[in-house]
């Protein structure tokens, strides 16, 4: 603050009167605020006068870009706030005398004081002063006089710039509302201002007024603002006139000293004191005391409370609906706003956070659900009997604890997300910020070694252009890594969502697992359990598609009328400026005409005018100074009003909301519970709609009607001044009265047709925005949306319940974890609300940006090579710099009006298309993870059993190997060997009887399920067409099939339900079956080691000799594979000359000698007879192939993702052309390998088959058969 004198004890100081300048300055290519002065130049007017007496002179923002001299460093008084000590003026101030107050307080002093600020840059008009003219308002407190005022000066000067040029007719209005004035030379009006005129200023010359301004106390509240800008006019070498303006601000701020009486105050302190204690004292004593009474049982019931309400604290948070009201408050401030042009924009803003929250309340009421339906299953469970209370509780416990855990988890994780993304943005936006501050740097020094060789002027304009091209590319970059980071943030919401969803699958499922391992649950009540959450979770995101759907449309409803609003009330604002606009022409006009008509010389004209736009900028500032004031009362009161009535329908909504979700411990069905909801969330959205469009029209009403009539006004005042005030100016001037009538009749006409026009424009832009409204309510329809989910759902249904009945054999645990993959998988086939849109805006700014950069590049190469553009003959030559200078001029002004131009309309529909690309892209995918899992699955199982049946089949070859040799070498006669298979065979037989009966057992448990579940549906299906008959006699036909239709659906459902069961058991029962001839296997492969041992005993077959034997027969397998194998045959070796200890055949050294030369060639011989095996299978394997090549057959046909050929649902984004619906029957003609015969295809949904027999079994080879089928063509 401006002054001396400090503030003495027992002073207590409020804030003090204010000045506020403009900021002066420039912002360089990477956004910083470069003071005025930063680059050297003059460093202000007065220089010697101005800085002892704190003058603060800024230039007008006008004029620092244009004069590249005009700066002044920022270490200068002039560029820093002077927010020294404060100013007191005691005595007779702007208060009048001091004050004496009672109870003992001294005098206070009421003073105020002034100080100057930065303030705002502000402009009126786009037009810059490209030739050096400086335009200040400057202020000096005055610390000598008795009253506080301040002296004002107004300065202009005409630097000498290589673009400066004499000015003529300047005009100087001043603003001088609240004030005093003394010692002014202006011309003050009625309306607060004062004009000065000045004929001529030539280059170099510059002229200022000053006077004393004061401002009255009693005038001003503390807090006050004065906004008393300066303008001025004047005519250039440019055809239009040129206008600048330096903003000036006033903060009216009060300052009170007292002198306190010490004595009275430490007796009121002493007594208070006395006071507060006895008061404490007893309201400590009756809290102890209800603490004492109320204690335990106010504890019980907070803590019974909170775990009661735990579950519902998505719905009974206040943070959401702050944030609710908080963005509905933002519709004010865009409908109240000052800037039209930016309304649109921030509206699209708004509707991207409106769909982030939209979709954060659709994953907690998806939540609450999905917890209540859990809840619901173990109450249904407990009250059927098959499970205990103390278990539902127990459970109920768990569920409970491992969904906060959950909650917990997800939080953390989403405060990972945010951090490492915000890190990560930040870094890119440091890459390419550095990167495109490179570029320019780059651009600008190749531009500079251009503006070398050419005159002043030209690089003055060029560098401009340069300066104007960068500010573009940095703003699109800084929007484009806005649309990033937003697009970033989304799909980490995204993914958190998902990850959710598949959690609480999976704290269901493996809570059942638990329960059934524990024996708490029983395997029936289990599969029971599980079916019917199958179910119930079809049902729930059926729900949450249309809630989805249903959000969906009512805010594209919303937001497209706030569209309509925004665009009523900015052709309002046009309307209100062509009007305004109008009357002020035909006021010059009016004068105008008369000294063209010789009634008026110059000089009684220029005084007219100069009268003319004091009272035009007069009228004009007052309202917008009105605007101003009455939009801020009005927004208040209209921010007020909506957040009432938003809380209170809030607060109706969240406790019928709690009442449903309390309700799901009193509900007997999920369904009705489900319905319930869908119920309560339709009558909610509509009703929460209609009163946000109410809210809406409303505050447009009321803004509007401000408005118009503050611009009514105006224009009014406007036509008054020209009718009155100014005709009987010209009337004293003896200007004839029917030559003035006739212009102010044509001028009045014309303000109606001018009107008129202006009515007809806002009519039709009303229409244009009406049918844009119907056209996003179209694209966005309820119907259609909830049909395309549900047709994507059947259809994802239909693959998944293939992929799932192509699964041979499944174990109940498998079969349960693939049902939990499903319902993962279906969890994520619905479409976020703000994802697609946010998408859609980043890819619409990706080829807006190639399309712009492909622009450039052909720009760039223009003037690269300019002899390659066609020319005309009779242009002149022109030295080299000069047409590289107009190359360079012209690639900028084009590149600069890319970034102006819309881009083309195509691009619209190429985003369209790649984000249907992108969705089928991601439900293919899912499809191919949930069949690579199953498909892996069955792998792992076939090859668990290849690798058993290979050890197998290379102990069979080695025992075939074995006994031929025992044979040939006469060891063994053929009856011997005969007998060892003949004592082997017993046990195989038995092996195989049991493994029969096993068989034999399952299956017929398996085909009495069936009976039972045919009989089932032969009870319950036709009892679902049993219904009371009311038709007479004569349309007993008709009524029948009407029902037998309604119904067939039902029918039709349940029999696919019954026929999926049915696969179920199918693929358990194979499981069952594989696992029982697995065991079967593993005995069998027992005993056959122990063959193998023995014979190997009987040959003397060396350990070493029978590993490469295992290697040769094995070659796939491992080191350990092959050690266990080796360790087995020791073993069984031992266990089967313990047992046959009297019979076996001794052997002795004589014999391992006879046996020595055979053992060598025994390697060879297996690996000759494996060889020939191969080449068979081989051979066999290329006449197959080639038996297949020859044979006619149709192509292998792709699925078709765009072309819409029947083989993909109908899918559609949000304003998507309509396409063309995929129809389920249809037909289609192939041709024959391109032989022109045609293959007509007919589809149709196949309705399954109702049969009493099981579906056969695949048959698979019985092992124990096929070894006997080996044994007797290796014997024969």
């Amino acid at each position: 603050m401006l002054g001396g004198g400090g503030a003495g004890p027992g002073v207590r100081k409020l804030p003090q009167l204010r000045l506020h300048p403009p900021l002066v300055g420039s912002r360089d290519p990477g956004g910083r605020w470069i003071p005025r002065g930063a680059r050297g130049g003059p460093r202000g007017c007065w220089r010697g006068a101005c800085w002892p007496l704190h003058w603060r002179c800024p230039r007008s923002p006008e004029t620092s870009a244009s004069s590249p001299r005009g700066r002044f460093p920022s270490s200068t008084p002039w560029a820093h706030s002077l927010s020294g000590t404060p100013t007191r003026f005691p005595g007779r101030g702007l208060s009048g005398p001091p004050r004496t107050y009672p109870l003992g307080f001294g005098p206070v002093w009421k003073t105020l004081t002034l100080q100057l600020q930065y303030g705002d840059i502000s402009r009126d008009f786009q037009g810059t002063s490209e030739n050096g003219v400086i335009f200040q308002k400057c202020a000096v407190v005055s610390v000598q006089s008795e009253w506080p005022s301040a002296h004002v000066r107004l300065f202009v000067n005409n630097t000498r710039t290589p673009t400066a040029a004499n000015l003529s007719d300047l005009f100087l209005l001043d603003n001088i509302t609240g004030l005093t004035i003394r010692e002014s030379a202006g011309n003050q009006t009625s309306r607060g201002f004062q004009a000065f005129r000045k004929k001529f200023l030539q280059v170099g010359d510059s002229f200022s007024v000053s006077y004393t301004a004061s401002l009255e106390a009693r005038d001003v509240g503390s807090g006050d603002i004065l906004l008393l800008p300066a303008q001025l006019s004047f005519q250039s070498s440019s055809p239009n006139r040129t206008q600048l303006k330096a903003p000036f601000t006033i903060t009216a701020e009060e300052k009170i000293t007292v002198l306190p009486n010490h004595g009275l105050h430490a007796a009121g302190f002493c007594v208070a004191f006395i006071l507060s204690l006895v008061l404490t004292w007893a309201v400590l004593f009756f809290m102890v005391r209800y603490q004492c009474v109320k204690g335990s049982s106010l504890t019980r019931h907070q803590v019974q409370h909170h775990e009661n309400k735990l579950e519902h604290s998505q719905f009974t948070s206040a943070d959401g609906v702050n944030e609710d009201l908080a963005l509905n408050d933002q519709m004010i401030d865009i409908l109240s706003s000052e800037d039209p042009g930016s309304m649109l924009q921030a509206l699209e803003e708004l509707e991207i956070a409106t769909l982030n929250r939209a979709d954060s309340d659709l994953e907690a009421c998806r939540t609450q659900i999905s917890k209540d339906i859990i809840a619901l299953l173990l109450k249904n469970l407990t009250s059927s009997g098959q499970l205990s209370p103390q278990v539902e509780r127990r459970m109920g416990a768990v569920f409970k604890k491992q969904f906060l855990l959950l909650e917990k988890e997800i939080q953390e994780e989403y405060d990972r997300k945010m951090v490492a993304l915000t890190a990560e943005c930040d870094l890119e936006t440091r890459k390419k910020t550095e990167s495109q501050y490179q570029r320019e740097m780059a651009a600008m020094e190749e531009a500079e070694e251009v503006l070398k060789r050419v005159s002043e002027r030209s690089a003055v304009e060029c560098s401009s252009l340069l300066r104007t091209l960068h500010g573009l590319e940095q703003e699109h970059l800084r929007r484009s890594l806005a649309l990033q980071q937003e697009e970033d943030l989304a799909k980490a919401h995204r993914q958190l969502a998902i990850f959710q969803r598949n959690e609480l699958h999976n704290i269901f499922f493996t809570q059942i697992k638990s329960a059934i391992f524990k024996g708490e649950l029983k395997p029936e009540a289990a599969k029971m359990l599980l079916q019917d959450y199958s179910k119930i979770q079809e049902s729930v995101e059926e729900l949450m598609d249309f809630f989805q759907a249903s959000k969906r449309y009512h805010l594209s409803k919303r937001f497209g009328h706030r569209e309509y609003l925004v665009q009523n009330i900015q052709s309002s604002e046009t309307r209100m400026q062509g009007l305004l606009s109008t009357a002020s022409a035909q006021l010059t006009l009016l004068i105008q005409k008369h000294e063209r008509a010789g009634y008026l010389d110059e000089d009684q004209m220029q005084v007219l005018l100069e009268r003319a736009q004091t009272e035009v900028f007069s009228i004009k500032q007052k309202l917008d100074n009105d605007l101003k004031q009455e939009k801020k009362k009005l927004h208040q009161k209209l921010i007020i009003k909506r957040r009432r009535e938003m809380l209170q329908k809030h607060k109706e909504q969240r406790r019928e909301q709690l009442s449903i979700a309390e309700a799901s411990g009193a509900a007997e069905d999920a369904g009705q519970y489900l319905g319930q909801w869908r119920g309560l969330m339709a009558e909610h959205s509509a009703a929460l709609e209609e009163l946000q469009e109410r809210l809406d029209q409303a505050a447009l009403d009321e803004l509007r009607a401000l408005t118009l009539s503050l611009s009514e006004k105006a224009t009014e005042e406007l036509r008054r001044l020209q009718n009155s005030g100014m005709t009987q100016e010209l009337l004293k001037r003896g200007v004839p009265w029917l030559f003035l009538q006739q212009i102010l009749e044509e001028h009045s006409r014309d303000l109606a047709a001018r009107a008129e026009r202006l009515e007809g424009e806002e009519r039709d832009r009303g229409q244009e925005g009406v049918q844009s409204v119907r056209q996003r309510l179209k694209d966005d329809a309820l119907e259609a949306s909830t049909e395309e989910q549900a047709e994507l759902r059947h259809w994802e249904h239909l693959i998944f319940t293939k992929l799932c009945s192509s699964a041979f054999s499944l174990s109940e645990e498998e079969l349960l974890g693939m049902r939990q993959e499903v319902h993962g998988c279906f969890a994520q086939m619905d479409r976020s609300l703000a994802l697609p849109k946010i998408r859609a805006r980043v890819l619409l700014q990706r080829f807006q940006t190639a399309w712009r950069e492909a622009e450039f590049l052909k720009l760039d190469q223009a003037m690269t090579a300019p002899e390659l553009q066609p020319q005309s003959k009779a242009r002149k030559p022109r030295s080299k710099s000069r047409s590289k200078i107009d190359l360079l001029k012209k690639c900028t002004e084009d590149k600069i009006q890319l970034f102006k131009e819309q881009a083309p309309e195509d691009l619209v529909e190429k985003v369209r298309g790649e984000l249907l690309r992108e969705r089928v892209q991601q439900l293919e995918a899912q499809e191919g993870l949930f069949a690579e899992s199953l498909v892996s699955l069955q792998f792992q199982k076939a090859a668990r059993m290849a690798r058993t049946l290979w050890a197998y089949t290379a102990l069979l070859s080695i025992q075939d190997l074995l006994l031929e040799e025992l044979n040939s070498s006469e060891t063994l006669t053929k009856s011997a060997c005969m007998q060892i298979l003949e004592s082997h065979s017993p046990e195989l037989q038995e092996l195989e009887r049991k493994l029969e009966d096993q068989l034999a057992h399952q299956e017929a448990a398996q085909l009495q399920r069936a009976l039972d579940s045919w009989q089932q549906w032969a009870g319950e299906g036709p009892a679902l067409l049993q219904e009371p008959e009311e038709t007479d006699s004569e349309r007993h036909v008709s009524a029948v099939l009407q029902r037998a239709l309604s119904k067939g659906q039902k029918l039709l459902e349940y029999h696919q339900q019954s026929l999926r069961e049915e696969q179920e058991d199918s693929v358990v029962l194979e499981d069952l079956l594989e696992n029982m001839e697995t065991d079967t296997f593993v005995t069998l492969y027992g005993q056959e080691l122990r063959l193998a041992s023995y014979l190997s005993k009987l040959t003397m077959l060396p350990g070493g000799t029978l590993r490469r034997l295992l290697t040769v027969a094995l070659p796939a397998a491992s080191q350990a594979e092959l050690l266990a194998v080796l360790d087995s045959v020791g073993q069984k070796h031992q266990d089967h000359s313990v047992e046959n200890d009297g019979s076996r055949v001794q052997a002795d050294l004589g014999r391992r000698g006879k046996h020595q030369g055979w053992w060598q060639a025994l390697e060879s011989k297996l690996r000759g007879e494996l060889i020939n095996r191969g080449l068979e299978k081989m051979l066999w394997a290329q006449k197959r192939k080639e038996s297949i090549l020859k044979k006619t057959c149709p192509p292998l046909r792709e699925r078709v993702i765009f072309s819409g050929k029947r083989s993909w649902p109908h899918l559609s984004l949000e304003s998507t052309d309509e396409l063309t619906p995929v129809p389920i029957v249809g037909a289609e003609a192939v041709d024959l390998l391109n032989t022109g015969e045609k293959l007509f295809i007919f589809r149709n949904p196949k309705e399954p088959e109702i049969s009493l027999h099981v579906p056969p079994r695949k048959k698979k080879k019985n092992f124990l058969n096929a070894k006997k089928a080996a044994w007797a063509l290796g014997l024969n």
